[in-house]
């Protein structure tokens, strides 16, 4: 009786499939992960904003933020009280969403700061405008409705968990 010694089966995997393999764990990382950098890069971009708050003259928004917060409060918050009201503000949102610390306590009074910092382009219209589109002004403005986007991610994520 002789043996025939069974052949090593040789399977072949396909790129496509290969491919597929690697989506799939791109995509199990990217839902597990994604929201939680959008949360901590977003919390890093309100304190870098807010650390030049911080320094009278430092930051080229100083202008701006103590104009639009004397003008919302009707004249009673103005200069130096309203750039550290809008860096206290600034601090307060990045350090909940940094540290996932207060999550909901932050996005309160990051929705209350929006007011804010997208009024500008109904308040200031004329700084928002030059004659060839937006001033430089207008840009620092227009890219807070990415900010805004991003805090609605954040949120919608933070407000589906349970309290």
């Amino acid at each position: 009786m002789s043996t025939i010694a069974a052949r090593p089966r040789i399977t072949t995997i396909s790129p496509r499939s290969i491919a597929n393999t690697a989506l799939d764990r791109l995509t199990d990382v990217l839902t597990a992960h994604s929201i939680t950098i959008l949360r901590v890069s977003l919390g890093l971009v309100f304190l870098a904003f807010a650390s030049f708050k911080f320094v009278s003259g430092a930051s080229p928004a100083e202008d701006l933020a103590v104009a639009t917060v004397g003008k919302l409060t009707f004249g009673m918050v103005t200069g130096s009280a309203a750039l550290l009201f809008t860096a206290v503000t600034e601090t307060i949102i990045g350090l909940t969403l940094v540290t996932g610390r207060f999550v909901k306590v932050g996005l309160v009074v990051l929705a209350g700061a929006m007011v804010g910092i997208m009024s500008p382009l109904v308040l200031f219209a004329d700084q928002m405008w030059g004659t060839n589109g937006p001033t430089l002004t207008g840009q620092y403005v227009f890219k807070d409705i990415v900010l805004a986007a991003a805090a609605i991610v954040v949120a919608a994520h933070a407000l589906a968990r349970p309290i």
